[in-house]
């Protein structure tokens, strides 16, 4: 048991949903997962995997809660009626429409710079021509919390950076406001602030207690950045599905693929890459890595230059949606051909921080890790060796980070 209050994280990731349960001395106390039955794309599952995991909430802690937040994946968006029910299946991040939106921007104002900064943008533009103005836009944590509140009105700045708010005007995009798809944007809250009470439909399913309060979360990198509770010297490094660098910056850093949110009452800039563990789940199962992993070698290299990309594009560390994967030659050693890879996705993590140094932010004197590659102990030392920096592996989850943030939230509204 834990000291009371408690409060409750939800973390929306690629491929599952992960809560978390801290109370007021930031223990965490309680924490479960699942995977999606279909994929990211599912909305369907997005409901089906929190409901499961809350329901399954002891009564004791579930009784206690009373704070709640939501982070997901930064870039996943979906189209629904002003009542918030979906009109189709959500566009994931890692989709980067450019097919779908062609014919379109041709009759667009939208600037091409608009297009490459704010990702979201593209996938709004596929989703008005298909589905008209009359819609709401929501990204997956907005959605999720509407869904808490029963009232998508609303939506957190972080998580819709992509889509052109302005952290520092605190406005959307020019670009954006001058739209006929603008009213299908979200009113924007600040992380931490207070979003509304857990509906009395929900309240009442989930057996949560009524005055449940719910406050703005952030993406999830953000939420795993503040599971870690880094120092002002410390690197963080996202090795999930993709990989994302994260540091505690004086100020805003203004350059292309660097992203500045506002946590804690700190900024916090980063860097996205579409490279990632997704990549090395396509070429081998959980267990696969496990066992060819302690076959690796780390102190030595393997001699493969791949560019181990999911899609076509990049983000970060260099802006380039033309850049193409390079994923072979493939070669027979299965070992081997994971060694390349994890030493690729070294090489791109070590040009991130790199490019953070070039930007005037000093290197990080130890880089945390967390995610599903941190668990790796081969990839770890790998990483050290091309980095150059030491580095802790964290067990911390975006879940947690999300329930801290909640816990914080209801202490600064008491």
């Amino acid at each position: 048991m834990g000291s009371l209050p408690l409060a409750l994280g939800i973390d929306l990731g690629t491929s599952g949903v992960r809560i978390a349960i801290v109370n007021r001395n930031k223990d965490l106390i309680y924490t479960s997962s699942v995977n999606y039955e279909n994929n990211l794309e599912d909305y369907h599952d997005w409901i089906n995997s929190c409901e499961k995991l809350i329901r399954e909430i002891p009564k004791s802690f579930k009784s206690n809660l009373v704070a709640c937040s939501v982070d997901g994946t930064s870039g996943t968006i979906i189209a629904c009626d002003f009542q918030g029910d979906p009109i189709s299946k959500a566009v994931p991040y890692h989709s980067n429409c450019i097919d779908e939106t062609k014919g379109i921007l041709k009759l667009s104002t939208i600037k091409n710079s608009s297009l490459e900064r704010y990702s979201s943008i593209r996938k709004a533009l596929y989703l008005t021509n298909k589905y008209g103005c009359d819609i709401l836009l929501r990204h997956q944590a907005d959605w999720i919390t509407g869904w808490l509140l029963n009232n998508w009105d609303l939506g957190e700045e972080g998580n819709n950076i992509k889509l052109g708010w302005n952290l520092l005007s605190k406005t959307w995009l020019k670009d954006v406001q001058n739209l006929e798809w603008r009213n299908c944007l979200p009113k924007i809250i600040s992380s931490g602030n207070l979003f509304g009470t857990v509906s009395s439909s929900i309240s009442k399913r989930l057996d949560l207690p009524r005055n449940l309060k719910v406050f703005a979360g952030t993406t999830d990198s953000n939420a795993a950045v503040l599971a870690v509770n880094p120092s002002s010297t410390d690197g963080v490094t996202v090795l999930g599905s993709t990989l994302v660098i994260k540091r505690f910056v004086n100020g805003p850093i203004r350059s292309h693929g660097i992203t500045n949110h506002l946590v804690g009452g700190q900024w916090l800039s980063g860097g996205a890459s579409n490279t990632g563990a997704a990549v090395l789940r396509r070429f081998f199962s959980d267990e696969d890595l496990i066992e060819l992993s302690r076959q690796i070698n780390p102190e030595i290299d393997s001699g493969l230059k791949l560019m181990p990309l999911m899609i076509k594009g990049e983000r970060f560390p260099v802006n380039d949606p033309d850049l193409e994967p390079i994923l072979g030659p493939r070669p027979t050693s299965d070992s081997l051909y994971l060694h390349g890879l994890l030493e690729s996705i070294a090489r791109i993590e070590a040009q991130g921080w790199n490019k953070f140094e070039k930007l005037g932010i000093k290197a990080p004197q130890r880089i945390i890790t967390i995610g599903g590659g941190a668990r790796n102990p081969q990839w770890r030392r790998i990483r050290e060796r091309i980095i150059g920096i030491p580095i802790l592996s964290s067990k911390k989850q975006p879940a947690e980070g999300v329930a801290l943030l909640a816990m914080q939230s209801i202490h600064k509204s008491l």
